[in-house]
């Protein structure tokens, strides 16, 4: 398949799952890109990450026809498609709340950069640290949030505070405009039907990860 794009993308919101799959197939196809490789199969794009040939080909097709089967996608062209339908594209300024040792860390975490996610101000409720600069920023009070986000047209935050604050600055994240929040707070957040919460436990995820191990240990055979 070459990656030219036929007639109208799928308007639906796409599953969470084939989202996910689209930014492996991403990622994959920088790597060949660097590597110098101008065509790519629908094997070797899902191969790295175990997913079959047929699974990439329905999960690009939920936005849209790619060309024909039998000549492989163009490098270049696939991810320029795919940094569209991604919206990393463009830019997009980040608010970051709770500057602890998470806060920190993610300040520091050139990954944000590289996918064209750039934090443009800082908040946090401690008076030491309000009026500090960190990572090129002065740390602003969480009263300033709503004119921030205003001032920045931001509309994507990391949400990094302690569990029992965590509805309350979601509200001023709401209410200053942010449409998509990434949630490191061990706490459900309850937002408007048009704003996005991805949350983000690693204790879940090594919960998940001690439950694989130990039915592994026992013999157990699973999937995924």
């Amino acid at each position: 398949m070459s990656s030219s794009r036929n007639g109208h993308p799928n308007a639906k919101l796409a599953p969470k799952a084939v989202v996910g799959r689209v930014s492996l197939y991403l990622r994959q196809l920088e790597t060949l890109q660097l590597q110098g490789l101008d065509k790519i199969s629908s094997r070797q794009l899902g191969e790295p990450f175990g997913i079959k040939n047929a699974q990439v080909r329905k999960d690009l097709a939920f936005f849209g026809q790619f060309g024909h089967p039998g000549i492989g996608y163009h490098v270049d062209a696939l991810i320029s498609v795919l940094r569209e339908i991604l919206g990393v594209d463009k830019d997009w300024p980040l608010a970051l709340v709770g500057l602890g040792n998470l806060g920190r860390a993610l300040l520091k975490y050139r990954g944000f950069r590289s996918r064209r996610f750039h934090i443009v101000a800082i908040f946090d409720n401690d008076p030491r640290k309000i009026g500090q600069e960190f990572g090129g920023m002065i740390v602003e009070p969480i009263e300033a949030l709503r004119k921030s986000i205003a001032s920045h047209k931001t509309s994507l935050a990391l949400l990094c505070v302690p569990a029992e604050s965590a509805q309350q600055v979601a509200d001023l994240m709401v209410a200053g405009g942010i449409r998509g929040i990434l949630n490191f707070a061990p706490a459900p957040l309850s937002v408007p039907s048009h704003v996005n919460v991805a949350a983000v436990d690693l204790s879940i995820q090594l919960e998940n990860l001690a439950y694989k191990v130990q039915k592994t240990q026992e013999g157990v055979s699973y999937g995924g």
